[in-house]
């Protein structure tokens, strides 16, 4: 879907079928010149708040601020979802998120099930950032990337 403010396009995509949790990839206003030179962007791998407890990138706060992100960074966004407590205990959470990050790394070579990842991501300029809980689990995830992925730069 394309939202009527920002010009940014939506799309709700499954990660890991085994848990179904949805995320959102988010894709910047094209111009005809950036889809002539098959222009790639930064990526944002975006982490909601709420505690662990509540809210979803379908969430409309996290929605809109993602959309108007992406709009202004001129950037590819992935809101990644997560299983949520009480339902699910931690660290789920962060089980989920890792999955996220692992599914999204599987495109860089240009051959994942997720096309707007084929074609619009440049791997070389990956960012994490979240609020609240989600910025817990931002953190967390660069440190495990750090200690697994040490072939690949992690900035904090």
């Amino acid at each position: 879907m394309e939202d009527p403010k920002t010009g940014v396009s939506s799309k709700d995509v499954i990660v890991t079928h085994e848990t179904g949790v949805p995320s959102r990839i988010y894709l910047p206003k094209l111009t005809q010149q950036q889809e002539q030179l098959n222009k790639r962007f930064p990526l944002l791998l975006y982490f909601h708040g709420g505690a662990f407890c509540a809210q979803s990138p379908a969430s409309p706060i996290y929605h809109n601020y993602v959309s108007s992100l992406v709009a202004e960074a001129n950037v590819v966004a992935v809101s990644v979802g997560f299983r949520l407590v009480p339902e699910h205990h931690l660290p789920v959470a962060y089980d989920d998120s890792w999955g996220a990050i692992e599914w999204v790394l599987s495109h860089s070579t240009g051959h994942g099930s997720e096309s707007w990842l084929n074609n619009y991501v440049d791997y070389n300029r990956v960012f994490m950032a979240g609020d609240s809980s989600g910025a817990n689990i931002s953190h967390n995830m660069a440190m495990r990337l750090a200690r697994t992925h040490q072939e690949k730069q992690v900035l904090f």
